[in-house]
């Protein structure tokens, strides 16, 4: 399996490639790109792990010999989020990352796999579905946002809060990937009760976790370790189940036959990206309306995306 970071010099591309190269498969190759001059010497410093993993690192003019025959392509190249910032403000800086880094995708490794971690996810995989729609190569199970990190951190609050172990709580998030976009399906978490107050307290604290980083951080950076971790899972269950094996995870996708469809729920995947999306599960009357409230928020969003792409 090849698997490109775009992004590796940053903050979440870092630990990401370091993750990767500890954990992805032997025999794999890891392909790093940025537009910092320093990234090749990223990659010499990973190559020196003993892991049977291979790591070349890229720069400047050469994002389409970086990608070149990709199985995965891993974006979370972009401007962090830095205090009194929401994702959207993120979008003028960020849109257009996607779109150039997306378009030489479409030419180096049309076939392969597309994860969007650069914010705000809600507009830049829509933006990314254009621009491959427009190269001709777009196939909608190959393209997800990456919103794991919602889950990895619904799947700490919750475990903190009841004393369970991380290991033995799972879940579900849906919606999209910002602010009253998060929706944890916290009524329906295996073998975990909780009270309705615990549900709203727990809801909003998911849903305006990241902006706890960016404070925690004193404008120092955002959720870039988190956001690596998530990356990496959500990395190692495409690479498994390209190999074969069915996983399901929750991702942002396209659930219908247009751009506009968009949504983050649980999705099977397999060897050629999405292999099905099963129906959603039971919601409570209060999921229920915070999904119903949300979608004008997340239609708006997808709207951005693609009217930016088409512009």
């Amino acid at each position: 399996m090849k698997v490109c970071v775009l992004g590796a010099a940053g903050g979440i591309g870092q630990p990401l490639s370091l993750l990767l190269k500890l954990q992805l498969p032997a025999g794999s190759q890891l392909s790093l790109y940025d537009v910092a001059p320093f990234t090749p010497g990223v990659a010499v410093d990973l190559s020196h792990i003993p892991t049977d993993v291979s790591v070349r690192g890229f720069v400047g003019d050469d994002v389409e010999a970086a990608m070149a025959g990709a199985d995965i392509v891993v974006i979370p190249a972009g401007v962090p989020r830095k205090p009194g910032m929401t994702r959207d403000d993120l979008f003028n800086m960020n849109a257009g990352i996607v779109k150039k880094l997306v378009a030489a995708g479409a030419k180096a490794c049309p076939n392969a796999c597309f994860a969007i971690v650069t914010n705000p996810v809600n507009s830049t995989v829509p933006i990314a579905a254009e621009v491959l729609k427009s190269a001709g190569v777009y196939d909608k199970r190959k393209l997800f946002g990456v919103t794991t990190l919602d889950v990895i951190r619904s799947q700490t609050f919750v475990a903190d809060l009841k004393g369970k172990s991380c290991d033995d709580v799972n879940v579900n998030v849906i919606g999209g990937h910002s602010g009253v976009t998060i929706l944890p399906l916290l009524s329906s978490v295996p073998g975990v009760e909780l009270s309705q107050d615990e549900i709203e307290s727990l809801t909003l604290r998911i849903q305006e976790a990241g902006t706890e980083v960016v404070e925690a951080k004193a404008g120092a950076g955002s959720a870039t370790l988190s956001m690596a971790q998530a990356a990496t899972r959500f990395t190692l269950s495409l690479v498994v189940a390209m190999n074969g094996e069915s996983v399901v995870e929750c991702c942002y996708v396209q659930t219908g036959d247009a751009t506009s469809s968009f949504h983050a729920q649980p999705v099977k995947l397999g060897k050629n990206g999405v292999d099905s999306i099963p129906a959603l599960p039971a919601l409570s009357d209060y999921e229920q309306k915070l999904l119903d409230q949300m979608r004008d928020t997340l239609e708006a969003n997808i709207s951005k995306g693609l009217e930016y792409a088409n512009a």
